[in-house]
């Protein structure tokens, strides 16, 4: 990994969740010191939040495993034609859907195109998210207690769901959960509340799929520089964004990817009902 920065300037976007190329500097989220080793050679995956920030990431370092990846995002379109062409430069294919994953048609919608395209699905990776900090739980309202639900953990429900016909032996199902799933986050209650019903859904589903060798795990990232940071926080906020971490940063997309790589692949083929923990050294349980 190049050399990573202690601090990002101060910066804030007015609109979730945000996009790549107005951040400064730029997320290292292409991958582009991964060497693959055919670990996911044709299989496929579905990565939602794919545009841009861990989802780009993860579509890259699939690609560059072997995998053809059909990414699905809210709207923004040069973010994923940026993440499409990345992908196709590493010789994979790659599809793009827009839409609102919280509408269950939409998501039923992402899994037929997924089959249409590439014939069937291995690998499915619920990714979306939004947050909305508060400092009061007075302050969040019915609109927004639903609007986050409905994209954190409806979303991936419904995507799920959906996929679950399509998924064989030795398919994979990886969620994003969050470190605030395992700490708590007192301006971020209702999305911290989403991911842990991600991980309990996680747990649970596991079991539930486990004799169908259909393997289900989370990863819970802690502050990552991803496009979802400035479009949510003010800019003083932003300008500290993970100088709390033991390691004294934030982290970039690029050293979350491997966590799913490895969960997609046949080495984690002994880990289901499990969370990676690519947080920067908060130590949690879970």
């Amino acid at each position: 990994m190049p050399e990573q920065p202690q601090q990002q300037p101060p910066q804030h976007q007015d609109r979730q969740p945000g996009t790549e190329s107005d951040m400064t500097p730029r997320p290292q989220a292409e991958m582009e010191n991964y060497v693959g080793s055919g670990k996911l050679a044709d299989k496929v995956a579905i990565v939602t939040g794919g545009d841009s920030g861990i989802g780009r990431a993860v579509a890259i370092g699939f690609a560059k495993e072997g995998a053809d990846v059909l990414i699905a995002y809210l709207d923004e379109h040069d973010d994923a034609n940026q993440t499409c062409r990345l992908v196709r430069a590493t010789g994979r294919r790659c599809e793009a859907i827009a839409g609102d994953l919280g509408d269950e048609a939409h998501a039923r919608a992402v899994v037929t195109q997924a089959v249409a395209t590439f014939g069937k699905i291995d690998i499915v990776v619920s990714n979306a998210a939004e947050q909305h900090p508060q400092q009061s739980l007075a302050d969040i309202d019915a609109a927004q207690l639903e609007r986050t639900f409905r994209t954190n953990v409806f979303a991936m429900f419904y995507l799920i769901r959906a996929a679950l016909p399509h998924l064989h032996e030795g398919a994979r199902i990886i969620t994003t959960t969050s470190v605030t799933a395992f700490r708590g986050s007192g301006h971020l209650v209702d999305y911290a509340a989403t991911k842990g019903a991600i991980v309990a859904f996680t747990r649970s589903l596991a079991q539930q799929v486990a004799d169908k060798g259909i393997l289900v795990n989370a990863v819970a990232p802690g502050p990552i520089w991803t496009p979802l940071i400035p479009s949510t926080f003010d800019a003083e906020h932003v300008a500290k964004f993970g100088s709390n971490e033991p390691l004294g940063r934030a982290g970039q997309p690029d050293e979350v990817a491997p966590c799913y790589i490895f969960l997609a692949s046949a080495d984690a083929s002994y880990m289901t009902g499990q969370t990676l923990h690519p947080n920067g050294g908060e130590i949690v349980n879970g």
